[in-house]
């Protein structure tokens, strides 16, 4: 039976796993999205949550705690001022997986992780960037 096994492995040591989810949270609070493989984004999304739950508490232990798992004094602070503020009306559900197309090298399928309030800008195939005409002199 696999009850309570729910960690994702990913093919690392757990220390290994550790560090790049914590690198990969970081860059996620700093880039506020990040590109990597599906499973390492649903990964990351847990610690990315809980991560935010303790920035909305926001008390010294919690600033603490979130400095130890993510090994990153400045990416603590921004998720304290920045990010969990804007998230305090919210109960959970911070992140968003958006799947993107498989990687041509390994065929693994790609995702974007990216906070909910991140607008994503729409691309049109249709239409073309607007070209300036140059003016004549």
């Amino acid at each position: 039976m696999r009850h309570l096994k729910r960690t994702a492995k990913l093919g690392r040591t757990s220390e290994h796993r550790n560090a790049m989810l914590a690198n990969l949270v970081c860059s996620l609070i700093e880039h506020k999205r990040v590109t990597t493989t599906l499973a390492k984004a649903k990964a990351a999304r847990s610690v990315a949550e809980k991560m935010v739950t303790l920035g909305k508490k926001g008390t010294i232990h919690h600033r603490r705690l979130a400095v130890a798992r993510l090994h990153q004094e400045s990416a603590a602070k921004t998720l304290f001022n920045d990010i969990a503020p804007a998230f305090k009306d919210r109960r959970s559900g911070y992140t968003r997986i958006i799947k993107l197309e498989q990687r041509q090298g390994d065929a693994a399928q790609r995702a974007i992780l990216e906070w909910v309030d991140t607008i994503v800008p729409a691309v049109s195939p249709e239409a073309p960037a607007e070209v300036k005409p140059e003016e004549k002199k």
